[in-house]
Parts: structure tokens; sequence; C-alpha cells
């Protein structure tokens, strides 16, 4: 679990005081993903790793182009050197894809693929069960709550929006994934 903390330790710095929800939230995101190791073998300790770090893109230190999750994944590489396959799937989780092609940034994203489907997943998973403040929350009750709170002139609303139908579809092949993966321990 080395990757997982150095992940935990450069989050926790750049987020733990000034954005105190934030950093709930991915912890929250970290704890999800422990849930998913079973299902995910060797890379279950990436996947660790880009939970606890998938929103440093806001913090202050990181903030660039304005997408954070493009914002996170330029950081991690360009600043502390971070394996490429963890700013990968910071880089594309969620509904990255969609609010980057809103904001004109799909080649920047580009950047940081092909991205990993299986990792993808995941991590959408992870984010959309853990509520802003770090609770646990059913994915279709978070997306609503990301459309409120953002509304629909907003870019995140418009991508969400999108994105929606496949997000919802990630969560479903990650659960099915961890009740193949509990089912195949029981044989």
């Amino acid at each position: 679990m080395q990757l997982a903390k150095w992940a935990h330790d450069l989050a926790e710095s750049l987020l733990a005081e000034s954005l105190p929800d934030r950093w709930a939230h991915s912890q929250r995101v970290y704890s999800q993903a422990l849930t998913l190791a079973p299902a995910l073998g060797e890379d279950a300790e990436l996947l660790a790793a880009a939970a606890i770090a998938h929103d440093v893109g806001y913090a202050r230190a990181a903030v660039d182009t304005g997408q954070h999750m493009i914002d996170g994944a330029r950081y991690l590489r360009d600043v502390v050197g971070a394996d490429p396959r963890l700013c990968s799937v910071v880089a594309f989780h969620t509904s990255s894809p969609w609010e980057a092609s809103e904001l004109g940034l799909s080649e920047m994203l580009a950047d940081f693929g092909p991205p990993e489907a299986e990792l993808v997943d995941a991590i959408t998973y992870c984010d959309l069960t853990s509520s802003p403040v770090g609770a646990l929350v059913d994915p279709a009750e978070r997306l609503t709550e990301v459309l409120d709170r953002y509304g629909p002139e907003h870019v995140v609303f418009r991508a969400v929006s999108a994105a929606r139908p496949e997000l919802l579809a990630r969560v479903s092949r990650v659960r099915q994934r961890s009740f193949e993966a509990e089912g195949s321990k029981l044989s």
C-alpha cells in the first residue's frame, strides 16, 4: 500500500485544511475503493491511490484549466511525478470526458489516455457512492444532488446530464463485478 499511502499524504496536504468537505468526500471515496479490492486484484492499490487523490485538482496549487479532473492529473504528473496510470484514472474519473468536451479540453484530456475502462468504472462507482461531505449515498441521488447544486446554466450540469446514463451503467458494471468476485470466493 505504498502508492496509496503516498497519495493519501499528498491529498491530505492539499485538501484537509483548505477544503475540508472535499477531503471528507475523498476519504469516503477511498473507503469505497477498498471495498472493491477483491474484484480488482493487482489494481486494487492503484484504485485506492486514485480514489484518495481524485479531487486534488480542486486544490489551489493545482487549479489551471478549471476542470478539476485534468488539473488534478496534470498536478500529479507534472508537479509530483505520479504513475501515469494513476494520472489517467484521475483524469478520466466520473464525467470528465463530457465536461472536457463542453470546455474544449478534450485534446488535453487525451494526453492521459486511453483510459482503462475497468478502473474508470471503479473510480466512478466510488465517487458516486460518496456524498460531497463523505456520507454513503445512492448514485442516482448523488447525480441529482450534483445537478441541483450546479443548475442548468453550468458546464457541470450539462456534462452530468449527458453522462448520466453511462455513469449509472458504470456503477452497475462495478456492482456486477463485485458480486461475481464474491461468488467466486465462495465456490
